[in-house]
């Protein structure tokens, strides 16, 4: 399962890898068809694939996971299914199972400030406790580095040249995962 914060690139991620020549099915529980297969009959939805299943959104259809259990037992194979959530699947009220021993949980994070200048450096959190270390050589200036940090590394923001359509952003972000909590506090 690849979790991580909502926006940071985990369904592009495995819509890339399963189209990229890593031979597996693709299918998000956003779209509606795929939805109501899932949920259904969610066994015949997990059922007899020749090649690995993809399942972008599993939080959709928790239902989904009991399936999926059930699937690795009888098939131990590894890799026979890739499962992405913006929620915390494995906790949310309807999940009973917890998938114990089946599945390996693999954190994706927004991008790295190394990740977008193109360079590998030394986790940045490190440079900065570091006496005497400089942040990537001469590349970047003070001004630059504090803009970096600001902007942070969700690639929707990244991907913004307009420091109003950024703030924009992380705006509605902020908000929309507050409502969320709020939401599920109250349930």
């Amino acid at each position: 399962m690849v979790e991580g914060p909502r926006q940071a690139g985990k369904s592009t991620l495995v819509r890339e890898l399963a189209v990229g020549g890593h031979r597996a099915d693709y299918v998000t529980l956003d779209d509606a068809i795929d939805l109501a297969a899932a949920t259904a009959d969610p066994e015949a939805f997990v059922a007899d694939r020749p090649r690995t299943l993809v399942i972008d959104e599993v939080q959709r259809a928790p239902r989904l996971l009991l399936a999926i259990k059930a699937s690795v037992d009888r098939d131990r194979r590894p890799g026979r299914f890739v499962l992405t959530g913006s929620a915390d699947v494995l906790t949310l009220p309807q999940v009973s199972e917890s998938l114990a021993g089946r599945i390996e949980l693999l954190r994706l994070w927004p991008f790295t400030q190394g990740e977008i200048a193109g360079i590998r450096c030394v986790p940045f959190v490190s440079l900065l406790f570091a006496s005497g270390a400089s942040i990537w050589g001469d590349r970047f200036d003070r001004r630059e580095l504090l803009e970096r940090v600001v902007r942070g590394g969700f690639p929707p923001v990244v991907a913004r040249d307009d420091p109003e359509r950024r703030t924009a952003w992380l705006r509605g972000y902020l908000t929309t995962m507050t409502q969320r909590d709020v939401r599920d506090l109250s349930n």
